[in-house]
């Protein structure tokens, strides 16, 4: 079993940036392929980014390319969201995910999530 745990989120103006991370344990992420997805109040988990076990091939979705990034620390078992220049349209709950198989922008092909971290985007 792995164990996912968010962390970063809080309260921001627009314009402003949050770092998100999500420690793994229970196991090593290395072998696994991770994403963030996102979920507001009265609508779907939508996704978010996702990297691969390498962190060598990295997809956004088009409403936050160019200004989150997606990475990770497998020594340190860690996922990692940058986010710039939020937007209110960001406002939501935050999860990491991870998965065994190919990493698609599905959250039904996922494993593994964490517990959420709430991200609210004043304007």
């Amino acid at each position: 079993q792995v164990q996912l745990e968010e962390s970063g989120g809080g309260l921001v103006q627009a314009g402003g940036s949050l770092r998100l991370s999500c420690a793994a344990s229970g196991r090593t992420i290395s072998i696994y392929n991770m994403a963030w997805f996102r979920q507001a109040p009265g609508k779907e988990r939508e996704f978010v980014a996702r990297i691969n076990t390498s962190g060598g091939t990295i997809t956004y979705a088009d409403s936050v390319k160019g200004r989150f990034i997606i990475s990770r620390d497998n020594a340190k078992n860690t996922l990692y969201l940058q986010m710039s220049s939020l937007k209110p349209e960001d406002t939501a709950t935050y999860y990491c995910a991870l998965t065994a198989g190919w990493p698609s922008r599905s959250p039904n092909d996922y494993n593994y999530w964490g517990q959420g971290t709430q991200v609210t985007v004043s304007s």
